[in-house]
């Protein structure tokens, strides 16, 4: 799959005209190489993907990540750097950008000083962005990524599942988080083991759970606190961070309440939000715009007397954001091979719902990944 991607990457690079490729993304970087650590610019570590042309590509890494680099990164050299020796990870870059030469880089991602060591060393009118070409070519997932989607969405539905099952009257919400992350990381060590030949990967969510419960449910990524619960509340569970399956993300919330609906006023709302869904459903399909299926749900919502609160949703894979975006502006036509997260949604001064499930894009509709009943009888727990 990475080396796929990688000469797929190299041809479009020749397509545009661009000599070398400098890929700082931790989620590119992963997308071309299978590489990934876990100690990036957080602190001060720059890694950096070299792709000429023409040319071997070569691997710029910390040297305490070397051993793991060595095991994932599928790539013809690395060059590992260590704190304060040499010109550190500076020291590969300067006969690769050599004058003349068009250079591409992930603007809108690339560090800030790995992005001022390039500007004083190269013309500034030779350095394209990276990120068009790359956005592009993760929009449609390969049978592979396809693969990792459903066994997210499997993990997903464990966690759902952990979390409606340990939510009640008198529980505090961080032990649905308890819950909910070792449901995640046990479904996923079961899909390792059956599936991968990756022993290094690991199964373990980390991600703080959206949460949000009684009056707090306002708070759109609330995360689960010390609260305890109470009958009659409503509870809103959000995986949109942590469904993210050997390192592959998907979207997927839902409201609930404890024991009944305390407050009536939160029914109608909730109607909407779960119609608004399945409005934007009702378009989905390939050959539509991204734009027109957040018409479909805005137009729920609107008719009803609301805003629509945010877009009603975005592509997944390796990140957590990627292209296109159900979105008013977005002309994206969407294709096979999409995935796409799909929320309904509406909030109040007093009361929110929020729905969201994960779908890929199929040639003559699309397929559910993630799954929990929205019926009222099945939310009110």
């Amino acid at each position: 799959m990475f080396q796929r991607n990688l000469e797929i990457f190299r041809t479009k690079m020749t397509e545009a005209g661009v000599d070398v490729a400098l890929i700082t993304d931790d989620d590119s970087v992963y997308y071309l190489t299978g590489y990934y650590d876990y100690l990036h610019m957080e602190f001060g570590r720059p890694t950096i993907l070299i792709i000429p042309r023409d040319g071997p590509s070569v691997l710029i890494t910390p040297i305490i990540d070397y051993v793991a680099a060595q095991s994932a990164a599928h790539v013809d050299r690395i060059a590992p750097w260590n704190d304060g020796a040499g010109d550190e990870w500076r020291a590969e870059l300067p006969a690769v950008l050599k004058e003349g030469r068009k250079i591409a880089v992930e603007t809108a991602h690339m560090p800030p000083s790995v992005r001022q060591f390039v500007d004083d060393i190269t013309d500034p009118q030779e350095v394209v962005d990276a990120t068009p070409i790359l956005s592009k070519m993760r929009m449609i997932k390969s049978s592979a990524e396809l693969q990792l989607a459903r066994h997210a969405g499997q993990v997903a539905n464990a966690m759902m599942r952990a979390g409606r099952d340990a939510i009640g009257d008198g529980v505090a919400e961080f032990e649905v988080a308890i819950a909910t992350s070792q449901a995640g990381t046990r479904a996923a060590a079961e899909l390792l083991a059956a599936h991968y030949d990756d022993a290094d990967m690991s199964p373990n969510t980390h991600f703080l759970q959206i949460m949000a419960s009684g009056d707090q449910i306002t708070k759109t990524h609330h995360r689960a606190s010390t609260r305890v619960m109470r009958r009659g509340e409503p509870v809103f569970l959000c995986f949109c961070g942590m469904t993210n399956f050997h390192r592959f993300k998907l979207g997927f919330d839902r409201t609930f309440w404890i024991g009944e609906v305390a407050d009536e006023r939160q029914l109608p709302i909730y109607d909407v939000a779960v119609a608004s869904q399945q409005a934007a459903l009702k378009v989905l399909r390939p050959g539509v715009t991204a734009q027109s299926v957040h018409a479909a749900y805005a137009e729920v919502i609107q008719t009803a007397g609301y805003e629509y609160p945010f877009r009603c949703g975005r592509a997944t894979g390796f990140s957590y954001l990627e292209h296109p975006q159900l979105v008013t502006g977005d002309t994206t036509v969407l294709q096979p091979g999409m995935v796409l997260a799909v929320d309904g949604s509406v909030n109040t001064d007093h009361f929110r719902a929020q729905v969201g499930d994960s779908f890929i894009i199929t040639e003559d509709g699309y397929e559910q990944i993630t799954d929990h009943s929205k019926a009222l009888d099945d939310v009110v727990l």
